[in-house]
């Protein structure tokens, strides 16, 4: 079960959401991801969403939590800090690819004049990152019992490299 912010409830006489459960992982943490993504999907429409991509930061689970007024957020927390520390690390790591495949994106987006294989790299970005927005989600679904790596495939690999190296 993942705890959906949105269909978190309180307990009895204010009681946090999921008080005397196991802590779970939220999903929450990825819609910065989903954001991102949507932005780029939508930056070779209009011109002005480039500015949007260029203010994106990327912040860790901990750091979106910690500020997050969400009820979940103490429980997302607590289910982090439970997880082994290499399967974190390797989530980090995902998260962190994740974020340097939008600042690459958004890099040849600002570029004057702009690529022209500039449509293709934002498929294949945009490809990589749902898929990189995937493995995070079943990270996070499985709370973190379960190695982010047992979801890598070569190939997306192969062109998140490939686009990277450029």
């Amino acid at each position: 079960m993942t705890v959906i912010a949105t269909h978190a409830r309180a307990g009895a006489a204010g009681e946090p959401a999921g008080a005397g459960q196991t802590p779970r992982l939220s999903t929450d943490f990825l819609n910065r991801f989903s954001e991102a993504l949507m932005l780029i999907e939508m930056a070779t429409m209009d011109d002005s969403i480039l500015a949007d991509l260029q203010a994106w930061r990327c912040v860790g689970y901990r750091e979106h939590f910690r500020a997050s007024p969400l009820r979940c957020a103490a429980s997302a927390l607590a289910a982090y800090d439970r997880i082994d520390p290499a399967r974190a690390t390797a989530f980090e790591d995902a998260c962190r690819s994740m974020a340097r495949l939008v600042r690459t994106v958004t890099a040849l987006l600002a570029e004057t004049p702009q690529p022209v294989e500039l449509p293709v790299i934002i498929e294949v970005a945009s490809e990589a990152l749902r898929r990189q927005i995937g493995r995070a989600t079943q990270f996070i679904n499985a709370n973190g019992a379960i190695d982010i790596d047992a979801f890598e495939d070569a190939a997306l690999q192969a062109q998140i490299d490939a686009l990277l190296g450029r």
